[in-house]
C-alpha cells in the first residue's frame, strides 16, 4: 500500500472525536522525530497540539492541520465502522478521510521525503497539528500561535490542509476566508392574552420586525475576492406553547459572513441600532469566530499553483468561499495563508470518503510546494 494511504488508514483507526487526539499526534511525533524534526507537545486544557520544526534559520513554512474529527453519529447508519478504514471501488472510507486525516498523512509523508532529499535545506519547515479545530477552537491553533508569537517566532508561509477541492484534486485553493460573527439576541415585551393585545407587548413581533430590516440590508457588494456579506437567521424561539398567549420573550440566533469591506465592530453597531428602534428591551450576545483575511498573489500562491499544475496538470482556481479554518489565527500575524486539500464533497457526512489515489498525489503536491519555497526559492 502507498505510504500516504497507509498512514491515513492508521490515523482514521484512532477515534479522535474532538477534542480527543486518541494518539494521532503520538504517531506523527514519532515519525517526524525520526526524520530529524524537533518535536514539541503543547497541551492546553484538554487539547493536544504538536509543533515540529526542522531547519536552522531563514523564512518559515508551516503546514497546518488537525487530528480531531466531528462525531460520526450512529454507527449503524454507516456502511461499516466509521473508524475502520476501508477502500472500496477506489474510495477510502472513514471518518476524517477528507477532513482531514488524509491531508495530515500527506503532509507527514511530504515532510519525511523532503528531509531525506534535502537535509541541508534553506529556511525552516514546520508541521502544526491540533485536536481543537472541530470544537471551540480556543486551546488549539489559536493558543499555539499566541505562544509562538510570545517567543518571537514568525511564520512566513502557512499551507493549511483543509479539503478545498470541489470536483477534482487541486481544482481549488482557498486564499482567504470571510469573517464569521454570530449574534444571540433576546427581546423582552409583556405577556398577555391574544384577545387583549392592548394590554400586552408582543416580543416576537418586535423581534421579527428587527430581523426583517436586518435581512433586507445590503451590507456590501463584495469584490473580486469575496462575495457580498450574508446575514442568515438560524434559530427563532418564542411562546409558551399555548395558542392564546402573546409571548413576552423571544430569542433568535443569526450569523454574518463578512468580507474585509466591513469590520465586526461596524456590524455590531448597525445591528444594535436596528434593535434599539424595534425592540428597546433587548440583549445581544456576540461571538466572533474569526476576522476575514485574504492572501494576495505572492510566493506561496505561486508555489502552490505551480506544484499543483506539475502534479495534476491544472492550475487551481483561487476562492474564498466556504466556512472558516484555523488559517484565520495565522493570517493576522502577517503570514501568507492558503488552503489546499482533497475533495470536500463528503466532509462531516455519513460514509465520508475520498479517492484513495488522491492522497499520494496530494503528498507530491505538498512536497513540491516545500521544495519550491525552501530549495529553489
Amino acid at each position: 500500500m502507498d505510504p500516504t494511504i497507509e498512514l491515513a488508514c492508521e490515523l482514521i483507526r484512532r477515534p479522535s472525536v474532538t477534542p480527543d487526539d486518541a494518539g494521532c499526534q503520538d504517531l506523527v511525533a514519532e515519525r517526524l522525530g525520526a526524520a530529524g524534526f524537533a518535536v514539541e507537545r503543547l497541551r492546553f486544557g484538554e487539547v493536544d497540539n504538536l509543533w515540529a520544526v526542522t531547519g536552522g534559520s531563514g523564512p518559515l513554512l508551516c503546514l497546518l492541520g488537525h487530528t480531531d474529527v466531528v462525531p460520526p453519529g450512529p454507527a449503524e447508519d454507516w456502511h461499516g465502522d466509521p473508524f475502520e478504514p476501508r477502500i472500496e471501488d477506489g474510495m477510502l472510507h472513514g471518518r476524517g478521510a477528507a477532513d482531514m486525516k488524509g491531508s495530515v498523512a500527506a503532509m507527514v509523508v511530504a515532510c519525511e521525503r523532503f528531509r531525506a532529499a534535502h537535509p541541508a535545506h534553506a529556511g525552516r519547515l514546520a508541521l502544526l497539528l491540533t485536536s481543537d479545530e472541530e470544537g471551540p477552537a480556543r486551546d488549539g491553533t489559536r493558543r499555539v500561535i499566541e505562544t509562538l508569537s510570545e517567543r518571537g517566532e514568525r511564520i512566513d508561509w502557512c499551507l493549511v490542509g483543509e479539503p478545498s477541492s470541489r470536483e477534482r484534486l487541486g481544482d481549488t485553493v482557498k486564499n482567504g476566508r470571510r469573517g464569521s460573527l454570530t449574534a444571540r439576541v433576546t427581546v423582552r415585551g409583556r405577556q398577555g392574552h391574544v384577545a387583549y393585545p392592548q394590554a400586552a407587548d408582543n416580543a416576537l413581533h418586535r423581534l421579527v420586525a428587527a430581523l426583517a430590516e436586518l435581512t433586507a440590508i445590503e451590507w456590501d457588494r463584495g469584490d473580486r475576492h469575496f462575495p457580498p456579506t450574508s446575514l442568515q437567521v438560524s434559530n427563532i424561539a418564542a411562546g409558551t406553547g399555548a395558542d392564546n398567549v402573546i409571548p413576552g420573550r423571544s430569542e433568535a440566533c443569526f450569523n454574518l459572513r463578512f468580507s474585509p469591506a466591513l469590520t465586526a465592530e461596524a456590524i455590531r453597531e448597525r445591528v444594535a441600532d436596528v434593535f434599539d428602534r424595534h425592540a428597546p428591551d433587548h440583549r445581544i450576545d456576540w461571538h466572533l469566530s474569526g476576522e476575514p483575511f485574504i492572501t494576495e498573489d505572492g510566493e506561496l500562491i505561486r508555489a502552490v499553483q505551480a506544484a499543483t499544475q506539475a502534479v495534476t496538470g491544472r492550475i487551481p482556481e483561487l476562492s474564498t468561499a466556504g466556512g472558516t479554518s484555523d488559517g484565520r489565527f495565522v493570517a493576522p500575524t502577517g503570514a501568507q495563508v492558503v488552503e489546499l486539500g482533497p475533495l470536500n464533497a463528503t466532509i462531516h457526512q455519513l460514509d465520508e470518503h475520498i479517492a484513495a489515489d488522491d492522497l499520494p498525489a496530494l503528498a507530491r503536491i505538498y512536497e513540491s510546494v516545500i521544495e519550491r519555497l525552501l530549495v529553489t526559492g
